[in-house]
C-alpha cells in the first residue's frame, strides 16, 4: 500500500463514515480498483475507524464528558438505592436512548457477521446497498416537521434507529443515512436526529473495533506501512471532522437530495461493472 493509496483510503473513510454516503461501500470499492489485500491491511482498517473516532470525540466533547459524568451519578443512585431515575434529567434519558439503539446494533452485527463478510466480496451488493441508501436518503428528505426531543423521544424510537445501524453494516448502506432516517421517520427534529445518529456512532464504531483487534493483530503489519497507516488515520480523522460538520448543516438545510444522485448514479455503475465486467 503506497502512500497515495492510504490518503485516498483514509480521506474516504472519514468522509464517507459521517456523509450518507457508505465508507463500507466506498471502501470496498477502492479496495478492490487498488489491488490491495482486504486482509493484509485489516490493522490499517482497524486503525481508520479509530482515527473517525476521534473526530466524533472533538465534535461533541462536551456532550460526552456530560454522559460520563452521568453515566457515575447513575452509579451512584445505583448504589444508595435511589434506582436508574432515567428521567432525572435529559443527558441521563440521552444516555439510556443510545443504550437502548446500541442492543439492536449489537445483536445484528454478531448473528449477521459471516453474512455481511460475504457480501463484501459481491460488486452487485455492494451496489444494491448504495441504491438503498439513496432510496433512504430521498425519503429522509421529505419527512414532514419533526418536533421530538431527547425529551419526547421513546424507547422504541432509539431502537429503531439502533435498529437501521445495524442494517447499515451491510456494504453500501450508509451507517449515517439510515440512522438520520430512522430518527426523522421516529419524529425526531433534525438537529438532535443528527445529533443522535452520530453519539450512536460512538459505541457502534467501538465495538467494530473491539471485534476486529483480534484479527488484526494476530495478522501484523510491516514496517514498510507504518508511514502510510499513520498518514491514512490522520487524514480520516481531519476528514471526518470536516464530514460532520457538513452533515449538520446539510441536514439542516435539507440538501440530502445530491447524495441521493450520486449513490444511485455509484450503486447502478458498481452493478453493471459487477454483472458486465467483472
Amino acid at each position: 500500500m503506497t502512500y497515495f493509496q492510504s490518503i485516498i483510503l483514509g480521506l474516504a473513510q472519514g468522509l464517507s463514515e459521517f456523509l450518507p454516503i457508505s465508507s463500507s461501500g466506498h471502501l470496498a470499492l477502492l479496495q478492490y480498483f487498488f489491488g490491495v489485500n482486504a486482509e493484509q491491511v485489516l490493522p490499517f482498517a482497524v486503525l481508520l475507524h479509530v482515527g473517525t473516532l476521534v473526530s466524533v470525540f472533538i465534535v461533541y466533547w462536551s456532550d460526552i464528558i456530560e454522559l460520563v459524568k452521568e453515566l457515575g451519578a447513575v452509579i451512584k443512585d445505583i448504589f444508595t438505592g435511589k434506582g436508574l431515575r432515567i428521567n432525572a434529567n435529559p443527558t441521563r434519558r440521552l444516555g439510556f436512548m443510545i443504550i437502548v439503539a446500541t442492543i439492536p446494533t449489537a445483536v445484528i452485527g454478531l448473528l449477521f457477521n459471516d453474512l455481511f463478510e460475504a457480501l463484501y466480496l459481491s460488486l452487485v451488493s455492494i451496489g444494491t446497498g448504495l441504491l438503498i441508501t439513496g432510496t433512504i436518503l430521498f425519503i429522509a428528505e421529505r419527512m414532514g416537521k419533526n418536533n421530538k426531543d431527547v425529551g419526547s423521544m421513546k424507547f422504541r424510537h432509539a431502537f429503531f434507529v439502533g435498529f437501521m445501524q445495524g442494517v447499515a453494516i451491510c456494504p453500501g448502506i450508509s451507517r449515517s443515512g439510515s440512522t438520520l432516517f430512522g430518527g426523522l421517520v421516529s419524529g425526531l427534529n433534525k438537529e438532535f436526529a443528527v445529533k443522535f445518529a452520530f453519539l450512536i456512532s460512538i459505541p457502534s464504531i467501538l465495538g467494530s473495533v473491539i471485534v476486529e483487534a483480534p484479527d488484526a493483530f494476530e495478522a501484523g503489519m510491516s514496517m514498510s506501512l507504518i508511514g502510510p497507516v499513520i498518514v491514512g488515520v490522520v487524514v480520516s480523522a481531519l476528514s471526518g471532522l470536516f464530514a460532520i460538520k457538513a452533515m449538520i448543516k446539510l441536514v439542516s438545510q435539507k440538501k440530502l437530495i445530491g447524495f441521493s444522485i450520486y449513490t444511485w448514479a455509484l450503486g447502478l455503475a458498481v452493478i453493471i461493472y459487477g454483472l458486465v465486467v467483472a
